[in-house]
Formats: structure tokens, C-alpha cells, sequence
């Protein structure tokens, strides 16, 4: 009868080569995390704001100077995170 309570590798096969053979370092190093640049936090920031704004102008009342102010802020954050490069904010 097989031995089916013994949970480790198939005798018989070997280690070095095989599907169980271990590639890579002995210890575990989790990837180094990124979050952003301030600068990026920044940008989207104001643009969150220029939306919050602009979407209480059109709520209350509707008032249009503070929607297009919010308008404008979401531009220049916009602008602000093209100019930064906020896309190559990656690993």
C-alpha cells in the first residue's frame, strides 16, 4: 500500500531539477513600496477639489462663479500633473 499520509515530495524524485526544486534567494524580500510623489499626491488633490467645488456650484443654487472656479482648479491640477509626469509614477 502507498504511503498516503506522509505529505511531503514523491520519494524517488529528486530535488535539484524536478517541479519541487526551489529557484531564486533563500529568503523572501517583499517588493519595495511606491506610492507616488508628493508632488503627484498634490495634483490629484486639486483636482479632487476643483470636482468637490465645482460640483457643489451646481448644487447649491446652482452657483456658477464656484463651479467654474472648481473648473479652473481641476485644470490647473490637470496641468499640473501633466507637467509632473504623474503617468511614470510606477514601480
Amino acid at each position: 500500500m502507498a504511503d498516503q499520509a506522509n505529505p511531503g515530495p514523491v520519494v524517488g524524485v529528486g530535488q535539484e531539477g524536478g517541479a519541487l526544486a526551489q529557484t531564486g534567494p533563500d529568503t523572501y524580500q517583499p517588493p519595495v513600496v511606491f506610492h507616488g510623489r508628493t508632488v503627484s499626491w498634490v495634483a490629484v488633490s486639486i483636482i479632487v477639489a476643483g470636482f468637490l467645488a465645482g460640483g457643489l456650484g451646481l448644487v447649491l443654487g446652482p452657483t456658477w462663479w464656484l463651479f467654474w472656479v472648481g473648473v479652473g482648479a481641476a485644470v490647473v491640477g490637470g496641468l499640473l500633473a501633466l507637467g509632473t509626469h504623474i503617468f511614470e509614477d510606477w514601480y
